[in-house]
């Protein structure tokens, strides 16, 4: 038995994004093709036909920009049925789609986003994320930064807890070669090298996938996640304003949070959460005393 765990990233780029986030969708491998296929018939639903069947991507950055919602305010809830069909033409016309049509396929995104996070919810997967401020510290390129071992100290607390024989399987979305290097080696160094990593390396398979977003549903799930994540979800320290039209999924996103408790410090009973706020990526080594 085992749960992917589909990582991609948001905000990276440090240009709009109020936050750095890494996250993480994990999903039973029982579960994996159920949801995949519930996903499809979601997009048929909605769309008229698969959004994602030719170069479309299901982006969060296209489909849940300020200006898709702008578009579906355009015009009052456009009903399932004709908005299905006045979606499919849009998508099928291109440049070519009138206001009613735009308005459709905005409705249509917004909409599908939904339904994609309740058929999440439906299939028990479980959301994570670390955030990052945009003034965090970096560490030296050799160190595995820590928005990576909080990531997988949170999934291995969650594997734990399904039981010793659960393992995990990791799959980022494909990097540029020379970056995928230099974290396959950050990775394998942190695992093999850390007592932590040691330890975790137990039930996490050390050595991550890389797939393709566009070809992969479940890196798709992650980066809506990491996007909701960014500019939607706010609590504790995370200071910076919030898109309040994202507040529904950032509440979705919320509810599917991994809770459990480990001894910290003493205490037997120390809550933690699938999602953290990271103030300085650095490890200790690094920080001025």
């Amino acid at each position: 038995m085992a749960y992917f765990l589909f990582v991609d990233e948001s905000g990276q780029d440090h240009r709009e994004s109020p936050y750095e986030v890494l996250a993480g969708m994990a999903v039973e491998d029982r579960d994996l093709w159920n949801l995949v296929t519930a996903l499809h018939d979601a997009e048929l639903r909605i769309f008229g036909r698969r959004y994602s069947a030719d170069e479309r991507e299901l982006k969060a950055k296209k489909i849940l920009k300020t200006k898709i919602y702008r578009q579906a305010a355009q015009m009052p809830a456009i009903p399932d049925e004709e908005r299905r069909e006045l979606a499919r033409r849009c998508l099928e016309e291109g440049e070519g789609a009138g206001r009613h049509e735009i308005t459709a396929l905005a409705q249509a995104k917004l909409s599908y986003v939904q339904a994609a996070l309740e058929i999440c919810a439906r299939f028990r997967c479980r959301a994570f994320a670390c955030i990052v401020p945009p003034e965090a510290q970096r560490p030296e390129p050799t160190h595995l930064r820590k928005d990576y071992a909080y990531l997988f100290e949170r999934f291995y607390y969650f594997l734990e807890d399904q039981g010793a024989t659960m393992a995990g399987i990791v799959v980022f979305d494909e990097l540029d070669k020379s970056r995928s290097h230099i974290l396959v080696g950050q990775m394998e160094r942190y695992f093999k090298f850390t007592t932590k990593g040691q330890q975790r390396a137990g039930q996490i398979i050390p050595e991550p996938f890389f797939v393709h977003s566009d070809l992969t549903t479940g890196v798709q799930l992650a980066d809506l996640v990491a996007y909701i994540v960014s500019w939607g979800v706010r609590y504790g320290d995370m200071t910076a304003q919030a898109r309040p039209e994202l507040s529904d999924l950032a509440e979705q996103v919320c509810q599917m949070r991994y809770r459990t408790k480990r001894e910290v410090d003493g205490n037997a009973d120390f809550v933690i959460w699938s999602f953290t706020l990271i103030p300085d990526l650095r490890p200790k080594s690094e920080r001025e005393p």
